[in-house]
């Protein structure tokens, strides 16, 4: 298992929890939260703080989104 797995499983999908939107294990941050954050200028270890996950949590999000966006790009 490599460090890419490692970090998707930081993500669930939960239909109980915000509607099903992809958030961080255990919490209800959504990924979509932390792009904003991103989005914002914020860095990492700043919204880790700010949202108190762990660092990983974030770059999960991170790799999350990049692996939608990547799927969903037409050939």
């Amino acid at each position: 298992m490599n460090e890419n797995d490692n970090l998707l499983k930081r993500i669930v999908c939960d239909p109980k929890i915000l509607k099903g939107k992809p958030i961080i294990k255990g919490t209800r941050i959504s990924v979509d939260i932390i792009l904003d954050y991103l989005a914002s200028g914020m860095s990492i270890e700043k919204i880790a703080e700010e949202l108190k996950i762990d660092v990983d949590d974030v770059k999960a999000a991170i790799f999350y989104a990049k692996m939608k966006v990547m799927a969903s790009v037409v050939r």
